[in-house]
């Protein structure tokens, strides 16, 4: 893992096309915004944990209501 210390309106780069940058920063948290290409899927980690719950528990409904 790269760790960086970037200020207010700070970016960062990956690759050639997508820009992170530094919006708002506070004592518990930090905004960020990103800039990428539109077939870039970016997803908050917590959100993508909740999709994979629910297909299990949609899976395991079929299952047992076979």
């Amino acid at each position: 893992m790269l760790v960086l210390s970037r200020s207010t309106d700070g970016r960062i780069l990956i690759g050639n096309d997508i820009v992170i940058t530094v919006v708002q920063t506070s004592k518990d948290s930090v905004r960020l915004g990103i800039t990428a290409p539109k077939d870039v899927v970016i997803l908050r980690e917590e959100l993508l944990e909740k999709s994979k719950n629910r297909q299990k528990q949609q899976e395991a409904h079929r299952s047992t209501s076979s």
